[in-house]
Order: C-alpha cells, then sequence, then structure tokens
C-alpha cells in the first residue's frame, strides 16, 4: 500500500480548480488548485502528469462533494465534518513526487443523462453547415448562413478519432516534433515562445513550402493557443499574434496561419457496448475571396494551398492514431452501477490500471527529484488503508438534493392569493440604459427564452429537450460598474436599483452580480423583479430560502453570443453552466431580495475565457438565460428564471463605484 502524501476529510466547501499546463523541469504537468470556499486561506496544488489523470481527479473530488453535499442536506449527523482534519496542503514536503494509489482507481461511474446531454447545445445553433467537399476520408463543410461579414467564410474538416479523449488532445497539443512529424504535414517545427498560464501559451514555427508547391521558399508564424475542457469535450482556440522575441527573421517570409479552432468530443455510443468514438473538428477561418475562386473552379490547386494543408491535419491524426492504437483506446471512464435507490446498499467498483504520476505542491518545491536520504517518518505519513468508498450513479448524488415533495402538490412558483403589482420599468434606472432598437449600443435588452433549449417535461425518461418559454422574472434595470477591489452586497448600496423606492414597492427581486476581473474590474449587475410573492413550496422558493449548497448544485446560466467574431463564439460555447460548481459563489438573502455575487476571476478557465470576451466587447451582442436546474419528475419542465441581452458595452463608459 502507497503511503499518502496528504490526508484529511473534504467538506462540501471544497473548491477544484483547474489551471491547466505548465512546464516545470522540461515536464508538462497538469495542475489543480484546491481551496476551501469559505476560508481561502486553505489552499494547495497538486499535480499529475497527464491530461486524463487531471481529469479523473477533478471528477472524484466532485463526487465526494455530492456526496457531503446529500449527506449535509439530510442531516446525517454520521458524516460531521471536523473542520480541524479538513485536507491540508500547505505544509511543506520533502518528497513530493509520489505514485497515487486511491483516486485513479477509483473512479467507475456513468450518468447516461450527462453523457447525452454533452453532446447538445442549450441554444439555438445558429451556424448551418454544408458539406462540400470529401478527401482522405473526411468531410469538409462550408458554414452557409446569412452573415453581414462577407470578407472571410468558415470552413472545417471533420473526422472519427479511434482514441480516448486526452489522448487526442494531448497529441494535437505536443509540440514535440518527432511526433507532429507523424501526422502534421503543416505546423510540424514547432517551440513555445511564452507559457502565459497554464490554459494559455504562444508558439513559433516554421515550415518550407516546398511541400505545398514547386516554389522553395521558408516561412514563418507566430499564433497563440488557448484551451478548455468541459466532461466530455476539450476546445483549443488557435490566433495569429506578433511577438516581440520572434520578429521577421532573415530568409523566411512571415505568414500568418489562419485562425482556427479544434473541438475533441465524445460521441454518443449505445448502452450496451463498451466503446466510445470521438469526433475531431478543425474549424478555419478562410478569406472570402480565395474560397470563392476555388469553388468556382477558376483555380485547382487548392490541394496545394495552406488552408487544403491545415484541414488535411484531421485526416493525419485518423491515420496516425489507426497505425498508432493507444493500448486501450475504447476504455470507458466510467461504469455501470444501476442500484440508486439506497446509499447502503453501494457496491465498491474498482479498476486497476497503472499508477499516473502525482505532483504535489509543485509551486513551494525546488525540484521534482526524489529525496531519497530524507524518510518520511512522519507520524501523518504512517501506512494507512485507503478505505473502500462505495460509488453509484451521479445522477442519484445531484438529485437528492432536492427537496422531497408530494408530487401532486402545486409547483406554483408565485403565490396567487396576492393581487400582480404592476411593475413600470421608467420607475427603475441603472447605468446601463434599455435598447431602443438592434443597432443601440453599450445598452440592454430583455429576449424571449425562445433562443434557449431547456429540459421538458419528459427528460427524466427521454433527456429530451424543449424550447425555453417567455422567462417568469422581469428584468427591470442593469448597472455596469467597475471598481477597484471585489464588490459584494450591491443591493445593500444606497443607490441600488434595490434600496430605490420603486425596488421597495416590488415583492420580490434576483439580483444577480456578475463581477468581471479586469484592470479595473468590472461589474454587471442584472435586477429581476417579481409581481407577487413568491410560493415557499416551489422550487424558486427552494433556491432562495436553501442552503448554499442546495442553490451551487442547481443555479445555471446558459450563454449565447448572437453576434460576435467567431472564435469568441466558440470559446464561450452554447452549453449551460452550473455556476455555483464552477465559480465561487456567495449568496445574500434579505426581506425582498436575494443576491448572488458570482466571482468569475475564482476559476483560471473562466478569466481567460472572459478576457478573450472583454477583448472583442464592444463589438459583441451576447444573451444570458438563468435558471435553476431542474432534476427531478416534479420539477419539470425547466422554467427560465430571466434573460439579458447585452449590446456592444463599451468598458470606458461603466460607472466607477
Amino acid at each position: 500500500m502507497q503511503k499518502p502524501i496528504r490526508k484529511g476529510i473534504i467538506s462540501h466547501t471544497l473548491m477544484v480548480e483547474d489551471l491547466g499546463r505548465r512546464s516545470y523541469n522540461n515536464m508538462n504537468l497538469y495542475v489543480l488548485r484546491l481551496y476551501n470556499r469559505l476560508d481561502e486561506t486553505k489552499k494547495g496544488e497538486i499535480a499529475c502528469d497527464s491530461a486524463e489523470g487531471s481529469r479523473q481527479w477533478i471528477e472524484a473530488f466532485e463526487h465526494i462533494k455530492q456526496q457531503v453535499e446529500h449527506d449535509v442536506l439530510r442531516g446525517d449527523l454520521r458524516y460531521h465534518v471536523n473542520l480541524e482534519n479538513e485536507l491540508n496542503f500547505d505544509r511543506h514536503q520533502n518528497r513530493v513526487r509520489r505514485y497515487t494509489h486511491g483516486l485513479r482507481r477509483l473512479i467507475r461511474l456513468k450518468s447516461v443523462g450527462d453523457a447525452i446531454e454533452d453532446n447538445l447545445g442549450d441554444t439555438i445553433d445558429r451556424y448551418l453547415w454544408k458539406c462540400v467537399y470529401t478527401v482522405n476520408g473526411i468531410r469538409i463543410f462550408e458554414d452557409v448562413t446569412d452573415s453581414k461579414d462577407n470578407k472571410r467564410f468558415l470552413v472545417k474538416s471533420v473526422a472519427v478519432v479511434n482514441a480516448g479523449l486526452d489522448t487526442v488532445f494531448e497529441t494535437i497539443y505536443n509540440l514535440d516534433k518527432r511526433k507532429r512529424y507523424e501526422w502534421d504535414t503543416l505546423t510540424s517545427d514547432l517551440e513555445r515562445a511564452e507559457e502565459v498560464d497554464g490554459h494559455f501559451d504562444i508558439v513559433y514555427g516554421t515550415y518550407d513550402s516546398k511541400y505545398l508547391s514547386r516554389w522553395h521558399s521558408k516561412m514563418d508564424f507566430v499564433f497563440s493557443r488557448q484551451w478548455f475542457r468541459s466532461q466530455d469535450t476539450y476546445t483549443i482556440l488557435q490566433t495569429p499574434i506578433a511577438h516581440n522575441k520572434y520578429p521577421k527573421k532573415n530568409g523566411y517570409q512571415r505568414r500568418q496561419i489562419n485562425p482556427s479552432t479544434w473541438e475533441i468530443r465524445k460521441l454518443d455510443t449505445p448502452q450496451y457496448t463498451n466503446f466510445a468514438k470521438y469526433l475531431v473538428t478543425l474549424t478555419l477561418e478562410i478569406r472570402s475571396t480565395f474560397w470563392d475562386i476555388w469553388k468556382k473552379r477558376y483555380g485547382s490547386n487548392f490541394e496545394r494551398t495552406i488552408p487544403f494543408a491545415l484541414l488535411c491535419q484531421v485526416a493525419g491524426l485518423r491515420e496516425y492514431f489507426a497505425a498508432n492504437p493507444p493500448s486501450n483506446p475504447f476504455s470507458p471512464l466510467f461504469g455501470v452501477e444501476s442500484n440508486t435507490s439506497d446509499v447502503s446498499n453501494l457496491t465498491p467498483v474498482f479498476e486497476e490500471s497503472e499508477m499516473d504520476e502525482f505532483y504535489d505542491a509543485i509551486a513551494n518545491t525546488d525540484s521534482l527529484e526524489d529525496e531519497d536520504s530524507d524518510e518520511d517518518s512522519d507520524e501523518e505519513d504512517r501506512e494507512v488503508e485507503i478505505p473502500k468508498m462505495k460509488l453509484r450513479n451521479v445522477a442519484w448524488a445531484i438529485a437528492s438534493l432536492s427537496l422531497k415533495r408530494n408530487k401532486d402538490e402545486p409547483k406554483l412558483n408565485f403565490d396567487t392569493s396576492f393581487a400582480p403589482v404592476a411593475i413600470d420599468l421608467n420607475q427603475f434606472h441603472g447605468c446601463l440604459h434599455q435598447a431602443k432598437d438592434e443597432t443601440d449600443k453599450n445598452c440592454w435588452g430583455s429576449p424571449s427564452g425562445h433562443g434557449f433549449m431547456v429540459r421538458g417535461k419528459t427528460y427524466i425518461n427521454d433527456f429530451c429537450k424543449v424550447v425555453g418559454e417567455d422567462p417568469l422574472l422581469k428584468l427591470i434595470a442593469v448597472d455596469w460598474f467597475k471598481t477597484e477591489n471585489r464588490f459584494d452586497g450591491i443591493g445593500l448600496h444606497s443607490k441600488s436599483v434595490v434600496q430605490s423606492e420603486a425596488g421597495k414597492t416590488l415583492p420580490f427581486i434576483l439580483v444577480i452580480n456578475l463581477q468581471v476581473p479586469a484592470n479595473p474590474n468590472y461589474n454587471l449587475v442584472l435586477y429581476y423583479g417579481a409581481e407577487r410573492p413568491i410560493n415557499k413550496e416551489s422550487l424558486l422558493g427552494n433556491f432562495i430560502n436553501g442552503t448554499d449548497a442546495f442553490r451551487n448544485a442547481r443555479f445555471k446560466l446558459i450563454p449565447s453570443i448572437v453576434e460576435g467574431y467567431w472564435i469568441v463564439k466558440r470559446a464561450v460555447g452554447t452549453k449551460a453552466c452550473l455556476l455555483g460548481k464552477a465559480v465561487s459563489c456567495r449568496y445574500l438573502r434579505q426581506d425582498n431580495f436575494m443576491e448572488i455575487d458570482v466571482d468569475i476571476g475564482s476559476s483560471a478557465v473562466a478569466k481567460s475565457i472572459i478576457g478573450l470576451v472583454l477583448g472583442y466587447v464592444t463589438s459583441i451582442v451576447v444573451d444570458l438565460a438563468i435558471l435553476i436546474e431542474a432534476r427531478e419528475e416534479h420539477e419539470l419542465p425547466e422554467y427560465i428564471l430571466g434573460t439579458v441581452r447585452l449590446n456592444r458595452l463599451k468598458p470606458d463608459d461603466a460607472v466607477k463605484i
């Protein structure tokens, strides 16, 4: 039995943040930051040498949190957490490199619903792809939707790859030319120019054009890469960029590689099979003049162009894995545990596999080499048998968080014994004005829910989503602030809409305070009003008056970029996000309002995405939908609490507070 590097109790306040890849002593490590949501001084970092290992650790911690949250809400005193025994990563550890023995073998779960849902978007797709070319077994598509921008086209190549999700990502992201020479015909000679953070770096590359044409001229290029990971998807954004350390070189022509994105995602497979397939998509931006000429067949040399070579990287990947199959490419990450009726009936499901190299607190150590001369004689590091944890379907823990109610009980969200209050938007004044028309800028609107997909009445049985209805709450005002420091509790501020005379007359106001990290910081504050008091027995009532654990498990946001640069759309995506799980949320409940302070900067991934969005924010139109996730049959269909459309915001016009 391996000795644990750290041990301790994991409480429901644990937060796990994915810091991405770091280069350390010529090694690429995947780093996770752990901290207590209520006491951020309790924190530390761990790392392992593979994306798969990192993902499994995240899932293991999240699963344990779900178990604890379930027990806390159930009031089970057997799982009372002694905070003095919490997992602690602060102390220095002389022997920093160990092999894990527990969690990598531990995770064998399956949630069929989550697997199916991850392949579906939560917004209405605004792209229309047409297959225009097939070559080397791959399909090349063109986006044929009507666009106001006729200067560029989007094209993509698609192929199914027989390799694991993490393996495909690491192959694409790896800069080792010996491996890239086996599948990449164009961008094989690469080197890292700068590592910005674990999810963002800048790369310099060269290529010889003799492989594309008869002309022998050497080319070089510089581009940035950002990557993001969800449960069953990786996304890599690649954009040309200038870099001071790599100016134009003598003998080389500087070229701009086409802006592009990689997407690797899991495909649905029949439940009775143990095989997984992954779809690899490479999307490129191409000048419209070039694309029109090729399509009209005025020129027949498309096969010798840079865009074509880039699109064919997908075929190269597919053939690379066909010739070099992973040892177990179809091994599912999750196993099946069908019994979901009682925690006491759970059975352990372990998998014997190779140990994953694991590193503790790499930020506080000088070397990753073992210090064999210093034996671990500390009492805390004695051999401890890892308990046999009992696992089950992820859905049971999440579904159990909702409060049990009689199925026949009415699900009305408002107390209809009270007469509705008329809401006059002219009485509410925020920093941003309401949009006058579609061309108006630096303003807000309130779209219907028809652009979003929500869980339908039969979702528990068939995972079917339906078009959303109009929001339950009415958007009454939007504030756009800038601050030097984090600003919580805006609803208590004397100049807040909540504290206005009109605000005090409303039965209930929901305040969403989106805290945007930048220099300075920004606060986007959304105020939603209700015409009647909230029914305490409804799902909305349980959310407002419930525990933070319940709120974190249910508070959901769906983003949709209506207009904007396509790479920003790819970065933001179309998937719903449980904000309470992804970032730190703080909840303030007062007499007639509830405020949710969303710290976007608490997640490195979210911070990276919002940084990209801010760079284009003056040309972006974005829709947001706020929901409480429905997870039990009597809570369905899902309803949208509120929506907002933000039209081309101007950071300079934000009001300083």
